[in-house]
Parts: structure tokens; sequence; C-alpha cells
């Protein structure tokens, strides 16, 4: 059972930004209408996306052994690891807030925090449709200079982030990584 302290604790930036909510209509009721209707519509887009991310974590959480994910992108997994972050995160489809209930998963699963980095960069700028979208609209040219500053980009901030976030850091991350559900 989840006490009252518990709940407010967990919730806490969501409540935070309920009661903001209230105080803006509040004090400016005439922006109610489109606010709402913002509100609305994230709501909608969310339901649309969200169950299908969360059907495929289902599936992945149940039929990867952990194992698995230890030796194709744990510590230690080098170019192949890098390679299936960038593949999971390029094949992706869906905004950037799918990705941290994924991200989730692969460090419950034992993917390293460095491959982890790179799963996110790679969701955020590198996806398939995107890049076919600009090669089509921008050219060719374009596209694979894109994506090969966003690849390096990708590879020297995961690198950077790794170093200087300290081990205690990294540890307490995947604790909390853990400690979802």
């Amino acid at each position: 059972m989840v006490t009252l302290s518990a709940f407010f604790r967990r919730y806490r930036v969501a409540l935070l930004t309920l009661g903001a909510f209230a105080v803006l209509l509040a004090a400016r009721p005439d922006l109610a209408p489109k606010a709402g209707a913002s509100l609305l519509s994230q709501a909608k887009t969310m339901s649309v996306i969200l169950p299908p991310i969360f059907l495929l974590l289902g599936l992945l959480d149940v039929w990867v052994p952990r194992e698995a994910m230890v030796r194709l992108m744990g510590p230690g997994s080098g170019l192949r690891g890098i390679a299936l972050a960038f593949a999971l995160g390029s094949a992706a489809a869906g905004p950037l807030y799918g990705a941290f209930p994924v991200a989730s998963l692969l460090m419950k699963k034992g993917a390293s925090f460095f491959n982890v980095l790179v799963f996110l960069g790679a969701w955020s700028t590198t996806k398939v449709p995107m890049f076919l979208f600009e090669s089509h609209s921008l050219g060719w040219r374009f596209a694979l200079s894109r994506l090969a500053i966003d690849v390096v980009g990708i590879i020297v901030l995961s690198f950077a982030i790794t170093r200087f976030v300290s081990k205690d850091e990294r540890q307490r991350i995947y604790r909390e990584a853990e400690g979802r559900e």
C-alpha cells in the first residue's frame, strides 16, 4: 500500500505542474478554452503513442533475457553494442518521451550507460523516417552530412557524459531504473 507522503513524493512534479496550471487559469480564465484544448490534444496524442511503446517494452522484458542484453549492449560489448543502440534508436517511432521507458528497461536488462546514452541520442536525431524525408526534401548530400555529424556528435557526447557522470551517480540512476515498474 502506498502512503500519502510516498504518493506526493513520487508525483510531486506532476502535482506542482497541475497546481501551476490551476493558478494560471485562475489568473487568466480567458486562456481556459485554449489551454483545455491543448491539454486534450496532448492527452489524445499520448494515448495513441504510449500503449504500443509499453506493449513492446513488455515483450522485450519477457523475451530478452538479461544475459543476452548484457552480452549485446552491456559493458564490453564494443562496436556491436553501439551499433545495436543506434539501430534501436533510429528504428524507433514516436516522440522523445517514449524513449525514456525503453532506456529504463535497457538499464534494467544490463545495457551499459554509454549505450543507453547512444540509444537516446539516436532516438532523438537519427530516425529513419526523418532521414528519408530529409533526403527527399533537402537532398541526399544534406541528409548524409547531417547524419554523419549526428552520429559523431552522439558518440562524443555519450562518451563525455559517461566520463563526467560519477560512478556513484550512474549507480544511483541504475537503482532508480531497477525500482521502476
